[in-house]
């Protein structure tokens, strides 16, 4: 009889165990989902507003989703950011963007029909342009053999007429018509870097201003990857960089 006692003690005890770790092992779970689900509706949240830190300064401008148009939707993770751009590329660049758009026909009598070559790239060629206002800027043409397409251009607009920086060249206008893309910026008076660093008719740059324009180039990306808190994208022409 004790053997038997003492085997239904070890029994109880054991099953007592078993449905104790149990019962810890289910509200586990319990708490892992609710604190997941907690996470998602906070990125969400997040999701919802892009801040902007200006000019490397701590401060931010809050660029919330009200801005996008009624037809961007905004979610967390990747799904929701293809399904933003998606949005973009429905909306009118004008609704996202707050960029003066030109005209075609504008930018083509500024440019003399496209004729003031300055620079090539990638992206397409960039010709200067005399604006009807006096102001001289820099357009760049989307080539129609590019790899980017209407969503970067759009997505280009949108985050380029956003970031201001003293090593950055402004974005100033676009235009999207007639099937060709354009970007307008700030002309850089002085030329490219390139032209100073390689050109056998201008005066080679000092050894100190080579590390000034270093520096600034620097300042640039840091703007770009840690003064930008919220994700850049990408465009296959990349950010302009204003070193002179």
């Amino acid at each position: 009889m004790r053997g038997e006692s003492s085997g239904l003690v070890i029994g109880i005890s054991i099953g007592v165990v078993i449905g104790v770790l149990l019962a810890i092992f289910a509200l586990f779970c319990i708490r892992y989902h609710r604190k997941r689900s907690q996470i998602g509706n906070s990125s969400s949240r997040r999701a919802a507003t892009i801040p902007i830190r200006a000019n490397g300064a701590d401060s931010c401008n809050m660029l919330s989703d009200s801005t996008m148009g009624p037809e961007s939707p905004v979610k967390s993770g990747r799904n929701g950011m293809s399904m933003w751009l998606e949005g973009l590329r429905r909306s009118n660049v004008v609704s996202v963007s707050g960029i003066p758009e030109y005209s075609y026909k504008d930018l083509q009598k500024a440019t003399y029909n496209f004729t003031t070559l300055i620079g090539q790239g990638a992206f397409g060629p960039v010709y200067k342009a005399q604006m009807l206002t006096g102001e001289t800027v820099a357009v760049k043409v989307l080539a129609t053999d590019s790899k980017q397409g209407e969503k970067e251009f759009q997505t280009e607009v949108m985050l380029l007429g956003r970031l201001h920086h003293r090593n950055l060249v402004n974005l100033v206008g676009y235009c999207a018509e007639k099937g060709q893309h354009m970007l307008v910026y700030v002309y850089m008076s002085k030329g490219s870097l390139a032209s100073h660093l390689y050109s056998e008719n201008l005066e080679p740059l000092s050894w100190n201003l080579r590390v000034y324009i270093a520096l600034d180039v620097a300042r640039g990306l840091e703007y770009l990857h840690d003064g930008v808190i919220f994700f850049i994208i990408w465009t296959i022409n990349g950010p302009v960089f204003a070193g002179m």
